[in-house]
């Protein structure tokens, strides 16, 4: 089907919990689901972060219905907490776990002890989508984000927390690699269970912060950042852009579970979204159930939730 990302299908009734919505594709995802009508929430560690974004959404959308939560996604203790919030507020309609972490220079861990991007992007969102299972709609959707460094990353069930020859950009592909695995088990799980949740994927390509368009008091980029980053408009695009295929992956009627969305365009970088493929290593079902093993031993958190 040709998709519209400027015309998303009405979310009026429906509830968003977009982690990491306080800023970046994030903060795009959240707009643009709150001008189709839904209601949003921002889920992120700063408060004062969150309420600048808060401030920017409504700018954008006026009469949004937005809120936010804080969550800290390398903290499980926070993790439980915000999953006993959210379920207490009602159903979830959405789900997006978009909150990572891309390089923390050098190896640093989170409050539990786990390699800190590893244990953000994806141990924190393995924990916080089991917990939040039992408060899911019948018509829910559990999108999580990807990226292209997947393709080029290998997962070593030896050293998961990343001991040995630590390079946070190659321990970030092992994380989103964790999370492709992670959203097609849970698909898998869901549909066996005989859920009507949908578990689907999206990567946002190359998207700059310097192509994205200015969400005062949030981001107002300057000249010079608009000139430095205009030469990359020929690869690249906006985080506004970027959040079309998480958005599309969230509410296309016609998205299927296990599906993955990324930009149409030359090397899955920037354009309109599609449905793609994901590399061969995120489709090694033995690796995912194996992975999703380990996961609820580390977290302790367990399916069913």
């Amino acid at each position: 089907m040709t998709w519209d990302p400027l015309a998303v299908p009405a979310q009026d009734g429906r509830t968003a919990v977009i982690t990491g919505g306080n800023a970046g594709i994030g903060y795009f995802v959240a707009e643009q689901l709150a001008r189709a009508g839904a209601h949003v929430v921002l889920a992120g560690r700063s408060p004062e972060r969150t309420r600048t974004a808060l401030d920017a959404l409504r700018a954008a959308v006026p009469g949004a219905s937005a809120t936010d939560v804080r969550l800290d996604l390398a903290d499980l203790d926070s993790v439980h907490r915000t999953a006993e919030q959210l379920t207490a507020a009602g159903p979830v309609d959405l789900l997006v776990n978009n909150a990572g972490v891309t390089s923390s220079g050098r190896r640093a861990e989170t409050t539990q002890g786990f390699e800190l991007i590893f244990g953000t992007n994806h141990l924190g969102h393995f924990a916080l989508t089991l917990l939040l299972t039992p408060a899911l709609g019948p018509d829910a959707r559990v999108v999580s984000l990807g990226s292209l460094t997947h393709g080029r990353a290998r997962l070593d069930f030896e050293d998961l927390q990343s001991r040995d020859g630590y390079r946070s950009m190659a321990v970030y592909g092992r994380s989103k690699l964790a999370v492709l695995l992670f959203a097609a088990e849970l698909d898998r799980r869901l549909r066996a269970s005989g859920s009507t949740v949908r578990s689907v994927a999206a990567h946002p390509g190359w998207a700059v912060q310097g192509l994205t368009p200015a969400r005062p008091p949030m981001w107002s980029p300057g000249p010079l950042a608009a000139l430095r980053s205009a030469p990359l408009a020929l690869l690249a695009q906006g985080k506004d852009r970027g959040a079309w295929p998480v958005v599309r992956a969230a509410t296309d009627p016609d998205a299927l579970g296990g599906q993955y969305f990324g930009p149409r365009g030359p090397g899955s970088l920037k354009g309109p979204p599609a449905v793609q493929v994901t590399a061969a290593s995120a489709r090694d079902r033995e690796a995912a159930a194996r992975l999703w093993a380990v996961s609820q031993d580390l977290t302790g958190v367990h399916w069913p939730a």
